[in-house]
């Protein structure tokens, strides 16, 4: 580990960040709409977007900063049990092919801003529509959080900031930095600035990896010197070497299928997925994300050369800054550090934008103040997006990171639980609105005691994501177990409701509206009366 600061890397940091701090800006005249007083325009960037800025902005947005160093970093520490995210990327684009076009087209036809939205004008219930928001909101908390965890971990390894004996002011003001300019371009610019700034990221992240799978393996005497070494280090460790140890095989399993799942759930990949300007756009994007997957299979590849470099870190988040701090020339470094920070701040933006709307449409809008005009609800949409951002960026000053890790963890279980109302409500609508709540609250309240009870060497409580699966006996991811529950609970409750002939919501959609394109005839937003003056 190199001493002092990396004047050169840091150099290169700040110029890229510079940039796109300026692009940032830049992005509220990138075309500008003429009524720019609207969520449509702030938080969905005018529902404009074509193929190609869908799958940067959707790529930001997926492979996040945390993406970057933690998958790496988890086989660095596990092994091949780290792998995971790779096969859950490549089962969740079959999948989200199935749905996302017919969320599109019904969110396009009804103005819809938020899968909250949907659900509340599929059921016709504020309360199912509430307990979507809550839960995204929370979910969506911690994964910000993580983001500023990536740029913290970049500066820590630069040297900027001092050590850990030095003034917390000091230490953190590069963080508080970054943050503030953060919230300052996503307030002007909203949905605009991380599409962006996405190609940037993207870009330098591509660069990135194809030196690092390059470059690194050469150094260090080829892959077949890298695998050996890695093998060695986890057979000695009991981590299984180079494959999954067969008793972590289910949780390998249900975690990725999980994972799956659950990955579109969360609001800011709704958000991005909303913004594009046809059904189209998001079949296409469904059939060229998976380049995204090759990039993410090359990356956790990292974990295994940090082994073989002997890079020795403390927190395990720092072990692939650390690597390129080791391998690369400084001014590399440089790059590949800007890659990791600006990778946190789309993201970052997307995720505090998504949970801004949901509670401006679905809290504030259903339950505070229904007659909120489109201006209305635009300010507070850009004042809970700061604050959201506030909540994350108090989250990591204060905790100590494993805690940030484990809650994001937590935040997986927890919208994985919006699933049936979500996803079941776009193809059919048996499910009654009572049993989807009584199911979300089912494997709401399952996942969160059952995580609670996990423990970790570091921590008592909410210490992983796994536990024993009830009547199987194999131990596998949390999420999943209380999925089964969630659905299980719903489908019975379904039967009772509809034996007793339990009142049904209203339903504002029709059949058509699921397969409607913006071409179409017809498909013009039609606001139903409890959103009308909410969209343009």
């Amino acid at each position: 580990m190199k001493d002092g600061v990396n004047g050169v890397a840091l150099g290169v940091f700040v110029f890229f960040f510079l940039a796109v701090t300026v692009l940032g800006f830049l992005a509220s005249r990138w075309r500008k709409a003429d009524n720019e007083h609207s969520l449509d325009e702030w938080g969905l960037g005018g529902r404009s977007f074509g193929t190609w800025i869908t799958w940067f902005l959707l790529g930001g947005d997926l492979y996040t900063a945390y993406t970057f160093v933690a998958v790496p970093a988890a086989i660095y520490a596990a092994g091949a049990a780290g792998f995971f995210a790779v096969p859950y990327t490549i089962l969740v684009y079959p999948l989200i092919f199935t749905f996302l076009p017919r969320l599109w087209s019904v969110s396009h036809r009804h103005g819809y801003v938020t899968t909250s939205d949907f659900v509340r004008g599929r059921f016709g219930s504020k309360g199912l529509s509430l307990a979507v928001a809550v839960t995204g909101i929370l979910a969506t908390m911690p994964y910000i959080a993580l983001q500023l965890v990536g740029i913290q971990a970049v500066l820590d390894v630069m040297g900027v900031g001092g050590g850990e004996d030095t003034n917390w002011f000091v230490k953190d003001l590069p963080l508080l930095i970054a943050f503030g300019v953060l919230a300052a371009y996503t307030y002007s610019s909203g949905l605009r600035a991380p599409a962006m700034i996405a190609f940037v990221k993207d870009t330098l992240i591509y660069i990135v990896i194809t030196v690092a799978i390059i470059y690194i393996p050469v150094k260090l005497g080829g892959f077949d010197e890298i695998f050996a070494k890695a093998g060695e280090k986890y057979t000695a460790a009991g981590a299984g070497g180079l494959v999954p140890a067969p008793a972590g095989q289910w949780t390998y399993a249900t975690l990725a299928l999980g994972s799956a799942l659950a990955l579109f759930m969360y609001p800011h990949s709704i958000t991005a997925t909303l913004s594009s300007r046809s059904r189209d756009v998001i079949r296409r994007n469904t059939t060229i994300l998976p380049l995204y997957s090759l990039m993410l299979g090359l990356l956790a590849l990292l974990g295994f050369m940090a082994v073989a470099a002997g890079v020795k870190v403390k927190n395990g988040q720092l072990a692939i800054p650390q690597l390129f701090e080791n391998m690369f020339p400084d001014w590399f470094a440089g790059v590949a550090f800007a890659a990791i920070g600006i990778g946190a701040l789309v993201p970052a933006a997307i995720m505090s934008i998504a949970a801004a709307n949901l509670f401006t449409r679905n809290i504030y809008k259903d339950f505070i103040k229904p007659d909120a005009t489109p201006e209305q609800e635009t300010k507070v949409s850009k004042l809970v997006s700061l604050l959201v951002k506030v909540g994350a960026l108090v989250f990591v000053l204060t905790m100590d990171k494993t805690v940030a890790i484990n809650f994001q963890l937590l935040g997986g279980i927890w919208i994985l639980q919006t699933f049936p109302a979500l996803v079941g409500g776009l193809f059919t609508r048996w499910f009654h609105r009572w049993a989807l709540l009584a199911g979300w609250a089912a494997g709401m309240l399952y996942g969160t005691v059952a995580a609670y009870g996990v423990a970790s060497p570091t921590q008592k409580h909410f210490g992983g994501s796994a536990e024993e699966i009830p009547g199987i006996g194999e131990i596998g991811y949390l999420g999943l177990t209380a999925f089964v529950l969630n659905v299980l609970v719903t489908v019975v409750l379904t039967f009772v409701l509809r034996a007793v002939k339990a009142p049904d919501g209203i339903d504002e959609t029709r059949p058509e509206d699921y397969t409607a394109d913006a071409g179409d005839p017809g498909v013009e937003v039609e606001l139903p009366p409890a959103t009308a003056g909410s969209a343009h």
